[in-house]
């Protein structure tokens, strides 16, 4: 079995900062193709939207890349469990409720609807915030980490290449499906097709692993690989999502290209970490690298709370700059900085772990 690397990677920093960046713009850029009423908005701020966001959609598939670098071994399940639950669900429904009551104050919902919404926390997140769809997936994901460790620690590279493959193949499927509704087994009475198994966000984590085991060596080919895997996805993501802006009307629809479970952002998230796993930094004791690291460790008190302070960005700075060229990516740096200090005020508090994790 090949040894797992467990030195520092402080290129893994720079990427979760990164990444936090980039769900915030991929927010931010919501605000210009997206209507009140839920409908596709084709204005021409939306054709920026294309150009900017899709890179910026593997950002989530980055933060599960990173958390599977570090999940495995499991050698103690009570104590993993208490560890990443506590530290990820009691924020969670901290911020649930805090979005819940924010909505109320503000005079968006009523007292009835707010307390169903903090009720229906453990059926799925109160308050319509779509981000926290995100810690779920992640629950599920840490669920079944201690049955995967397993495996995953002892596995050759030859079945982790067969696990990936499938997964690969897996990524396909939402592009069959617009010549063929339905294949290896699907249909209305079965929701557990051929590949089902192979598909989903458990693949980033097997395929963060598989690199960790055998490529996390820096190799000249990485810089290579990366740049295409990012090329090559990056034009089939903006492509999807141009093409279908002047004609569509349902989101859903319009963000085919932007799906996790794609083969195109599964390519520039792997493209982004081969190179990012690569950095290799002089002194991490520099006060830059001190900032990255503090950001980092506190990226998921960021990804809680950005919303709240990106609404307020928005509302701010909307109708002060005319193209949302400019405006998207202002508004997400404004809300990263924001937001950063504002969770860094927070962990001064006591117990702030159960705030921001």
């Amino acid at each position: 079995m090949t040894t797992i690397v467990t030195k520092r990677n402080y290129g893994l920093d720079i990427l979760r900062v990164i990444a936090c960046y980039m769900v915030i713009q991929a927010h931010a850029g919501e605000f210009y193709y997206i209507r009140t009423d839920g409908t596709v908005s084709n204005i021409v701020d939306a054709y920026w939207v294309g150009w900017y966001n899709p890179i910026c959609i593997i950002s989530v598939p980055l933060f599960v890349m990173i958390s599977g670098i570090f999940l495995f071994p499991i050698n103690d399940v009570p104590a993993f469990f208490k560890k990443r639950f506590s530290r990820v669900l009691i924020p969670f429904v901290f911020w649930c409720i805090f979005y819940a009551l924010y909505l109320y104050l503000r005079g968006y919902d009523s007292l009835n609807t707010t307390l169903l919404h903090i009720i229906n926390i453990p059926i799925n997140f109160g308050a319509q915030v779509g981000h926290l769809w995100f810690v779920y997936m992640l629950l599920g994901i840490y669920l079944f980490a201690p049955i995967l460790s397993p495996w995953i620690q002892t596995a050759s590279r030859k079945s982790m290449e067969f696990y990936l493959a499938l997964w690969a193949v897996s990524l396909t499927i939402p592009y069959i499906h617009l010549v063929i509704p339905e294949i290896w087994g699907e249909t209305f009475w079965n929701h557990t097709p051929m590949l089902y198994y192979f598909s989903g966000f458990l693949g980033y984590v097997v395929l963060a692993v598989y690199i960790k085991r055998f490529h996390m060596e820096p190799r000249r080919w990485n810089y290579v690989a990366g740049i295409a895997l990012i090329v090559v996805g990056y034009a089939i993501t903006t492509y999807g999502f141009l093409y279908r802006l002047p004609t569509e009307k349902v989101v859903s629809k319009l963000v085919l290209t932007w799906s996790f479970e794609t083969i195109n952002i599964a390519m520039m998230t792997t493209g982004a970490f081969l190179m990012a796993k690569n950095i290799k930094i002089k002194n991490p004791d520099s006060a830059i690298m001190r900032l990255v690291s503090d950001i980092s460790a506190k990226s998921y008190g960021i990804y809680l709370a950005h919303i709240l302070v990106l609404n307020g960005v928005h509302s701010l700075l909307d109708n002060r700059i005319a193209s949302a060229a400019v405006k998207i990516p202002v508004m997400g740096v404004c809300a990263l900085i924001i937001t950063f200090i504002i969770v860094k005020i927070l962990s001064f508090l006591p117990k702030s772990k159960w705030l921001i994790g």
